[in-house]
């Protein structure tokens, strides 16, 4: 299913705030959560912001190491979904000799895809399993918020 990162978002929970990518997928009902770590959802606001703080942050590193080694990342795929609720995710590169696929986190590979506008696709087994309705989500506060209350405080 061909996807994209609606939004990147904060929700409470009873361990305390943790962030949320929020997926749609083309033609279904309902968005695909993945919760993920504050510094890989800043990570991922930042590639859909175009943003450049300088200096690279890791993911940026990545990308320049990649493309001067002659790579570029042709799709990002969300592959599988484990028992305990863990996705399994794959970005697909090409290279200036042969493609290679490399197994990697959501929260990586959809940071590189937010850099590069590379394809992301999830396995319709995997939405299916993990949809939720959109609603939920529409009212939590985004990442960017969040980061923006944080450089405010004294």
């Amino acid at each position: 299913m061909n996807a994209s990162i609606d939004a990147v978002r904060v929700a409470g929970t009873p361990e305390g705030p943790v962030p949320v990518v929020v997926m749609t997928a083309e033609g279904a009902d309902g968005v695909l959560p993945i919760f993920i770590g504050f510094e890989e959802a800043n990570s991922i606001a930042h590639g859909l912001d175009a943003y450049d703080i300088g200096r690279p942050l890791t993911h940026d590193l990545l990308l320049d190491v990649m493309e001067e080694l002659g790579g570029r990342i042709d799709r990002v795929e969300i592959t599988e979904i484990s028992e305990e609720g863990t996705y399994i995710a794959d970005i697909h590169i090409e290279g200036p000799r042969s493609s290679v696929v490399v197994d990697a986190r959501p929260s990586d590979s959809l940071a590189l895809a937010a850099r590069t506008n590379a394809p992301i696709e999830i396995a319709e087994s995997v939405f299916e399993r993990g949809r939720q309705a959109g609603e939920q989500f529409d009212d939590l506060a985004d990442i960017r918020e969040i980061g923006e209350l944080v450089e405010e405080e004294p």
